[in-house]
């Protein structure tokens, strides 16, 4: 397989993994539409300056069917990237969410079932939010999966679950493969669908794929102007402005943050080896760290002396912890993350130094979450 399709490659992950797979050797095309939230009002970002002369560029969107058709064209390879994230803004922009995770891929799988095609495999990232609430145990009922929290729990400032059958506290575990599927978010509920139907069709297609549950990505190359997913950039953003920064709860709900290269080489192992067909990995670093841990790390690293306060807000549809449990990626794929979070976030904001500041317009995601009552 050397000719490989990559949707949304001019993004974060997808320019990233196109520089390495040009580098081994494969021929690259993408298909993207230059979203203006990621590449800003000109869609002239680094991301997508970064690729354009070193691949096959079709300025195209996943929910148009002629542009499939036309990037699929002699193709080995799909790597489905392209997707609305960011579980805040899902809660409200649910039919464009749905139109472009659900129908856009719809749209790959009813080419891929009903025209000639030359794929060979598949792959869709997903997404640790389909997962909702991470593994927990209770030292007298096992295992146990919470559903999402309440508004009456959180609003005393509860936000820690207990064992619903006896009220002990739960301890939290690293969330494997196997565990409940219970997204918490409109976003998690079609990166859910995303990756049922693709699994689906493959077997029925007898069409190789591999689904990868994607933890928090960060590291270089990310949007600094988008205040809807990643509470490094948008942490970052606000410090480098000058803005305090405000944590939600108690600021000890944690996520696994996973480095770029360390995606990268995921992706890759996914697509070269044959032990992936058919098979569901997590893709993260193993380790949960917690939000305000995060605010503080930057804050140092940026020398800034802004105010980290923790309100006790919350917001619908965020998870209190998950991060994943690596034993099946390691053990089928041989993959162990290289980096660890101080390293990853220090590569992180060495070159989010030598970026121009961002306008800050979280203020403004806030605001719109807040019209539509999904923040207490």
């Amino acid at each position: 397989m050397r000719n490989i399709l990559i949707t949304g490659g001019a993004g974060f992950i997808g320019s990233n993994l196109t520089r390495k797979l040009v580098d081994k050797g494969f021929k690259v095309t993408i298909l993207d539409n230059l979203s203006k939230q990621i590449h800003g009002e000109d869609q002239n970002s680094t991301l997508s300056s970064s690729i354009k002369n070193i691949a096959t560029f079709i300025n195209g969107d996943v929910c148009n069917k002629s542009d499939w058709q036309k990037a699929l064209r002699n193709q080995d390879a799909v790597i489905h990237l392209a997707a609305e994230t960011g579980t805040g803004q899902s809660m409200y922009e649910i039919y464009r969410y749905n139109e472009v995770n659900i129908l856009g891929t719809t749209h790959l799988l009813d080419i891929l079932t009903n025209e000639n095609h030359s794929i060979k495999k598949i792959i869709i990232a997903s997404s640790r939010s389909i997962y909702g609430e991470g593994k927990y145990l209770c030292k007298n009922d096992g295992v146990v999966y919470p559903n999402q929290r309440q508004d009456i729990d959180m609003a005393k400032g509860e936000f820690n679950f207990i064992c619903n059958k006896c009220s002990e506290p739960l301890q939290l575990l690293a969330t494997d493969e196997d565990s409940k599927i219970h997204p918490s978010s409109i976003y998690g509920i079609t990166k859910q669908q995303q990756e049922q139907m693709i699994l689906l069709m493959g077997k029925t297609l007898n069409i190789p794929t591999v689904a990868l549950r994607y933890q928090n990505v960060y590291g270089p190359g990310q949007s600094l102007s988008n205040p809807y997913t990643g509470i490094l950039s948008i942490f970052s953003t606000r410090l480098l402005n000058g803005n305090d920064i405000d944590i939600y709860e108690d600021g000890q709900e944690s996520r696994d943050f996973v480095f770029i290269d360390d995606v990268i080489r995921a992706t890759i192992l996914a697509l070269e080896k044959e032990e992936a067909n058919h098979q569901i990995f997590n893709v993260g670093s193993g380790v949960a760290t917690s939000v305000i841990e995060v605010a503080n790390l930057l804050k140092s690293l940026y020398n800034s002396d802004v105010k980290i306060s923790v309100s006790g807000k919350y917001r619908f549809g965020d998870i209190r912890h998950n991060y994943a449990d690596l034993s099946k990626i390691k053990n089928a794929l041989g993959f162990n993350p290289k980096f660890d979070f101080i390293s990853g976030i220090t590569s992180f904001v060495n070159w989010v130094k030598t970026q121009e500041v961002m306008e800050d317009k979280y203020g403004i995601s806030i605001q719109e979450l807040k019209k539509k009552g999904l923040i207490k």
